[in-house]
Parts: structure tokens; sequence; C-alpha cells
């Protein structure tokens, strides 16, 4: 008896789907091929495997016999395809990922590092974007998935996951000591020269709104590319900036500020499309960052 395989591969998904036409859609085969790979099964092993009706195929007592055991056969093999095909996406694939300067620091480096300790062969393209463009780069397709600051502007297009809540405080350098040591009001500060994001980021826009809750303007005097360039200004007494708390703990040569109102709490997380299934190699490094959520 010389009976392939693929025979009982349709053998199995006809007698789980119980409709020929649901098989061939699944299999991508003509429903006249698997009329004849199961006639031809049934001629080998000399027996009915299934009774045909208008309401489908109902396996007979001899198919339900065989099927006991081709299910267990077809599905450890299929569980054993996804096993090695996800090995090998796991040890050469490629993963582009779009952050902003805040969310790359306080979150994703060190989910990289441990990425990179369990898959060294995937090849990680990360790319440095403000909130809005690392959003337009997941919306075109040109990165897997981004990890960015809010706030963010939510579309039905999009997934949002929400990974952690981050604090953001005030901080100056010496030559404004008299800051220091006791509570600052908004409205004291705002006479100090202030430094910030340029005015087409969200972080720019995110505390323009927080001064006019209290009736006051925003205007920075020096406006930074990225994030990481506020901390050494501040260092250099350029004027009084807002960072994350992760930046400023343990940050020589400059004094946090007691601001009387709470700087805004912002959140770290991860944009997807919702229509778009990344690789494997994508999937297992958004799965390290979200966690259990």
């Amino acid at each position: 008896m010389n009976i392939s395989y693929d025979a009982y591969r349709v053998f199995y998904y006809v007698a789980k789907y119980k409709n020929l036409s649901r098989t061939a859609k699944v299999l991508m085969a003509s429903q006249p091929n698997l009329t004849r790979t199961i006639k031809n099964l049934e001629n080998e092993l000399g027996c009915t495997l299934f009774i045909r009706s208008n309401r489908g195929m109902t396996l007979t007592d001899e198919g339900e016999r065989l099927y006991s055991h081709v299910r267990i056969a077809v599905e450890q093999l299929e569980a054993g395809e996804a096993e090695v095909a996800l090995s090998q996406g796991l040890q050469n694939g490629m993963v582009a990922v779009g952050c902003s300067e805040i969310a790359l620091h306080c979150c994703l480096l060190p989910k990289l590092k441990q990425y990179r300790a369990q898959y060294p062969g995937v090849h990680l393209y990360i790319s440095n974007y403000s909130t809005p463009q690392a959003i337009a780069a997941v919306r075109e397709g040109t990165v897997d998935f981004a990890v960015v600051t809010t706030p963010t502007l939510r579309t039905a297009q999009l997934r949002q996951i929400k990974i952690r809540g981050i604090r953001e405080t005030a901080i100056c350098g010496g030559s404004f000591a008299e800051l220091g040591g006791r509570r600052v009001t908004l409205r004291e500060l705002q006479k100090y020269p202030m430094i910030s994001l340029g005015s087409k980021t969200k972080t720019f826009e995110l505390y323009t709104d927080f001064f006019a809750e209290h009736g006051l303007v925003f205007a920075p005097v020096i406006e930074a590319a990225t994030a990481d360039q506020i901390l050494p200004m501040v260092r250099s007494d350029l004027g009084i900036g807002f960072v994350p708390e992760e930046f400023a703990q343990g940050a020589e040569d400059i004094i946090i500020l007691d601001l009387e109102e709470d700087p805004p709490l912002r959140e770290i997380c991860l944009i997807k499309q919702r229509s778009r299934s990344p690789g494997i190699a994508a999937r297992e490094l958004e799965r390290l960052i979200v966690g259990n959520i």
C-alpha cells in the first residue's frame, strides 16, 4: 500500500470541515482534485470513508477510526513545520522599528538588549523619529511598528497599545540655583528662559496646552531637535527644560525643580497597523515589548 501524506492531509481537512468547497479554499485546490484524491484513498483502503449528501461530507465508522489516527499525525507534522518556520524567522529575520527619543531611552533600549541576546541573527533597523513621523512611517508600512510617547493622533487604521506611563520634571542648571530647594509655580517659571522640543512636535503641543490651562503662554527661547539635547543645554545654563524623570535622575550639575503644578502624565505606547500582519521576528519583539498586555 503506497498512500502519500498529501492524500491523508486532504482526508484530514475534508473530515475537519465536512465540506469540499471550504476545504478547496483552505488547501487552494480544485474540488474535482479533492474528490479524486478521496476516491483513490478509499480504493486503496478498500472501504468507504465518507457519506456524501447535500449537507456535506460525513465520516463513516471506518472514516472515524482512520481520522482518529490521521488527525494526530497531520497536526503534529504541521506543528513541526510551524516550529521550524518560527526558528528560521528568528535566526535570520528582519525588524524595522520607528521610535521617538524618549521612548528609546525610557523603554526600548533594554528590550532591544534582551531581544538581541535571544535572537542575535535578526537584523534590527531602528529609526529615530518624532512621534508624528514615526506614526506616518507605520501608516506607510516602512516600519513594522513604532514605539512613541503621547500625545498621539488616533486613527481607525492604527492600533495603539499602552506600555507604561512616564512623568516629566522641570530641571535647571546652577545659574538658576535660586529656584532650587523650594516650591516653584509655573507662573514664576515662565519668567525664565525655556528650552523645548521644536514647535512641530507633539511635546511642544503638550506643553503649550499645559501652560494654557494655567492661563500662561509657553514661549521657549531654544528649540531642540531631539529630547536628549535638552539635558546638556540645561547643564550649560541655557535655560529650563522638561525631561523624563529617568533622564534627570543621577544627572550631574542640574537641579530638579519642585514644581507646584504637576506636568502632564505621558504614556509610552506601541503603534501598529490593524490590517497588517508583521513577520515572526517583528511579532516576537512586539511580544517582548508589550509583555502580557
